[in-house]
């Protein structure tokens, strides 16, 4: 009878018999239906928009002059990545228009199994922004990788009643998938048979292998790096998530899909990103501001911000300013800059120039549970309830020994990183003659440093070692527990003592980034929340890590290279084409381990 009363009061309001709860009044608005604008009213009940045209409601807001558009929505992020504790994390984006994102809470499924995935549903359950959930694919990422969980077919399947949980997420493995792998294709079945979503993460697949890929139902790719190889998968069906995060930035290699007919199966993604290019810079607003500033046409960016993603995910119920969609609408001060006024959810004021309002107002900072959730778990219950999540190190105290790499022949093996990409390529040196103080095969005049990954999940003592150009790295070292996907740590540097010193702080901590120069720990943001969260707000961490950044460029590293996301995807076995775990430098299109020299 509620559900009757309910539609009757919005048909009423609709129709102009009672007045609407909330009217925005002479607003422009963006309408991803006709791809025009119009001037018009708002009329919103019950956090639902009920009319479009001329209105009068109990509350009247006037917004003449300025752009409603709905709500962005990030079709694929890793929540995990912006260092933030969900609730922080909240109001990092939802200022900037930001209604709606889809995770992949593979990151603290890595560490944390299914332990990881639950307390990421948990702490999200009761924020302002709406939530929701791929199940990761692919943990761990390869079997040439070592994380704190294995999770199989079985592990995820009952997820999928969850109505947050909307599908599969990146499918890493295509070879995989081309060979059937029995686990792998369980999984698929799984999400077929729950009418669930599957996400790609495939580089440059093509020709046969990604005829299979696509024949498994995996219905997008987020790894596009130019438009060759996004134009084969469009042609195949499935849609392009163009990404434009801290480290992978992609938008100007593949602007051409914002023109017809592409844009029609494109969307707006940032994968991974940190706080302050969050809180400073924006989020999909970022993307659309920069699209828009490069030639794209406003209106489609917005829609590729908005209303392509819902749709591809199923979200019916948004994406639009149009009677019968949710209430989440973006204020925009113009189409070209892009600066957001005001942020309703739900019909609701949820942000106002720049910073929450109303209930996002007051939250704890880094608070575990969710914020003002009556009955909630408090933080010590969040702890005991996720002991994994919040006791994620298990390694014991690195030693110079630790760090001993032989050499095996007269030519040096280097991962070569890539500004602005994931990728990286396979470099061949000769064994060159090290400067005192150095580690044996690092070489400063050809920006070749040493790198180390520790398993410090399980307490297996593994570890590898190996050498990184194209960091920049004069002095020092640099460590993190942040290292995709698996999250070891990792440890990149000059000479084994300041690594030792970076790594330990790390360790001693229970995660995070830390730097040492000349045998002493200059710099530490400890990230104890499975090795990849700060306790304390974003803009505290923000701060922190800007100071560490702001180190690291002392220190050598490169401009054009962020120091912490770029090392953090140095030991991912799943992109091309040389990867550092702790099997060692893995070469990815071969799926093998090769040596560091030889």
């Amino acid at each position: 009878m509620k559900e009757y009363e309910d539609q009757k009061m919005m048909m009423d309001a609709a129709m102009g018999r009672k007045k609407a709860s909330l009217v925005l009044k002479g607003g422009t608005i963006v309408n991803v239906f006709t791809e025009q604008t119009e001037v018009a009213d708002i009329a919103i009940e019950d956090g639902v928009i009920v009319g479009i045209g001329e209105y009068d409601g109990i509350v009247n807001k006037d917004v003449t002059g300025k752009y409603i558009c709905p709500g962005f929505i990030d079709g694929h992020i890793h929540l995990e990545s912006s260092m933030a504790a969900p609730s922080e994390f909240e109001k990092a984006v939802l200022p900037h228009g930001t209604t709606a994102v889809v995770t992949d809470p593979h990151e603290m499924g890595n560490v944390a199994g299914c332990q990881g995935i639950d307390y990421m549903l948990e702490a999200t359950g009761n924020l302002d922004l709406d939530v929701f959930f791929m199940m990761p694919s692919c943990v761990p990422a390869t079997g040439l990788d070592e994380s704190g969980a294995v999770l199989d077919a079985g592990d995820l399947s009952p997820y999928y009643k969850n109505p947050r949980v909307l599908g599969l997420a990146e499918v890493m493995n295509g070879p995989g998938v081309a060979g059937c792998q029995p686990d792998l294709m369980g999984k698929l079945r799984d999400a077929r048979e729950a009418g669930a979503v599957i996400d790609g993460h495939a580089p440059f697949l093509s020709g046969r292998e990604l005829n299979a890929y696509v024949c498994a139902s995996v219905r997008s790719d987020h790894e596009c790096s130019d438009c060759q190889e996004a134009l084969e998968k469009l042609s195949r069906g499935q849609w392009i998530m163009i990404r434009e995060g801290t480290a992978a930035q992609n938008l100007t290699a593949l602007m051409p899909l914002f023109e017809a007919p592409y844009y029609q199966c494109c969307m707006l993604v940032t994968d991974d990103k940190h706080p302050g290019d969050l809180i400073s810079g924006g989020h999909i607003d970022y993307i659309i501001r920069k699209a828009v500033s490069m030639g794209a046409d406003p209106v489609r960016a917005i829609k590729m911000g908005t209303f392509h993603a819902a749709q591809y995910f199923g979200l019916r119920d948004r994406g639009a300013v149009a009677p019968g969609f949710r209430a989440d609408l973006a204020v925009l001060e113009d189409l070209k800059d892009f600066r957001v006024l005001a942020v309703y959810k739900d019909g609701r004021l949820a942000a106002k120039d720049g910073k929450m309002a109303g209930s996002g107002e007051g939250r704890p900072s880094g608070s575990f549970a969710s914020p003002g959730l009556a009955g909630s778990l408090s933080d010590e219950e969040m702890r005991l309830r996720f002991p994994r999540v919040f006791q994620s190190f298990h390694l014991d105290e690195i030693r110079l020994e630790d760090l001993f790499l032989e050499k095996e022949g007269p030519m040096q093996r280097i991962i070569q990183l890539k500004a602005h990409e994931l990728l990286t390529e396979e470099r061949l040196e000769p064994w060159p003659k090290t400067e005192t103080g150095l580690a044996p095969g690092v070489d400063r005049d050809r920006d070749v440093v040493k790198a180390a990954v520790f398993e410090r999940h399980q307490g297996t003592g593994h570890r590898g070692l190996g050498f990184i150009g194209g960091y920049g790295l004069k002095r020092g070292a640099v460590a993190s527990s942040v290292a995709h996907d698996s999250h070891n740590l990792i440890v990149i540097g000059t000479n084994d003592r300041d690594m030792v010193l970076a790594a330990n702080a790390v360790r001693e901590h229970g995660g995070g980034l830390a730097l040492a120069e000349e045998g002493r720990v200059t710099g530490i943001l400890p990230l104890p929340i499975g090795g990849l969260m700060s306790l304390e707000s974003v803009e505290e961490t923000e701060r922190v890590l800007e100071q560490l950044k702001e180190k690291t460029r002392k220190m050598g590293i490169r401009e054009d290279i962020d120091p912490f996301m770029t090392l953090a995807f140095a030991s991912l076995p799943v992109i091309p084409r040389l990867r550092l775990n702790t099997f060692g430098i893995i070469d990815v299109d071969q799926q093998k381990v090769v040596p560091a020299s030889f």
